[in-house]
């Protein structure tokens, strides 16, 4: 295979020309808006990113590193709402900070540089040295573990350090160190389209003729999976007397500084009736959410718990399976208390 490297690049990327996707990250060389790309796709699909226009609104509301730089944590999370795994969206801030503080607002080229920035770790350093600089490094993201050790016909689990270490070795080996921005794109493009999880389309594929798999169908290998462990939360449905509703704005480590319905225990308020249920997943939990309607009087608040004008929902940051239920029941009974 390595020895036909050449062949195959080039094959790739004709390709590539006639195939790959108008993203519009891949329109731009621009730094910034590159970063905000790999940042959003690290655990959300390109689907979603593009379909619900998260790009486009983020790159609205910050337009470049110093308007993201000054953000506050509210229309941060606002503009990232909806994609989830929020700490991304502060990262992405820490980054923007440090570019304004130590490279006057201009991204680093250099790998040490871009590693030293916060929350850039090796994967987004390589993906902007090639897409916005078309500097060399492979760009190794899951779509390219699949392709590569298909192409290998790798045997051994990928999500393991000696195999992640031995396919960016065969990545490094392929990859094409003189057009590196359009190479590493075609790569990721294969992953996506024809190499994709499942059954590949191998008829289709460009490279077909360098693949050693023999049943890539059952590639890549990974490690057992985590047990997903099932969990019901139960939050308050609460208006007051002036048609205000109870809120909670978190300060824990997953959801600091979004708003959400008030949770408790569910011994204290399961007796309530529900009326609004949400299922939605966190990592290896799968979350069944019950909003029970309650009456105000008597009930402790606790930290963080605030009585807001419904007309001030809408701008708060909040995590999508709270803004569904909240959306569902103000419409259903807009005067509900």
């Amino acid at each position: 295979m390595l020895e036909h490297r050449k062949a195959f690049r080039n094959a790739l990327v004709k390709w590539f020309g006639r195939h790959g996707k108008d993203y519009p990250w891949r329109l731009t060389r621009d730094a910034y808006a590159v970063l905000v790309s790999e940042v959003m796709l690290q655990q959300t699909q390109v689907a979603t990113v593009l379909g619900k226009a998260y790009y486009t609104r983020f790159l609205t509301t910050f337009p470049d590193v110093a308007a993201l730089a000054a953000a506050d944590d509210e229309s941060l999370l606002k503009a990232w709402e909806g994609l989830g795994y929020y700490r991304r969206a502060r990262m992405l801030r820490a980054t923007a900070r440090a570019v304004i503080a130590s490279h006057g607002g201009e991204f680093p080229r250099e790998l040490g540089e871009l590693l030293a920035l916060p929350g850039i770790g090796p994967y987004t350093a390589r993906a902007l040295r090639a897409f916005a600089f078309d500097l060399p490094g492979a760009v190794v993201d899951g779509n390219v573990v699949r392709v590569v050790a298909r192409l290998m016909n790798f045997s051994a689990a990928v999500d393991t350090t000696v195999g992640q270490r031995q396919l960016a070795e065969w990545a490094e080996a392929l990859e094409d160190k003189q057009h590196p921005r359009i190479y590493n794109s075609a790569l990721m493009e294969l992953g996506q389209t024809l190499c994709r999880p499942g059954v590949p389309a191998c008829s289709l594929c460009p490279v077909a003729r360098w693949c050693r798999a023999q049943n890539p169908q059952l590639l890549p290998l990974k490690r057992q999976k985590p047990l997903i462990t099932a969990v019901d939360e139960h939050a308050l449905w609460l208006r007051d007397a002036s048609g205000q509703l109870l809120l909670h704005c978190e300060d824990g480590r997953r959801r600091t500084g979004l708003w959400k319905l008030p949770t408790r225990a569910a011994a204290d308020i399961a007796h309530l009736p529900v009326v609004a249920e949400q299922r939605y997943s966190i990592t290896r939990y799968r979350v069944r959410l019950r909003v029970h309607a309650g009456a105000g009087h008597g009930l402790a608040l606790v930290q963080g718990e605030a009585w807001l004008a419904v007309a001030a929902v809408a701008r708060l940051p909040m995590p999508s399976p709270f803004r569904k239920v909240v959306a569902k029941l103000l419409e259903e009974s807009p005067n509900r208390m």
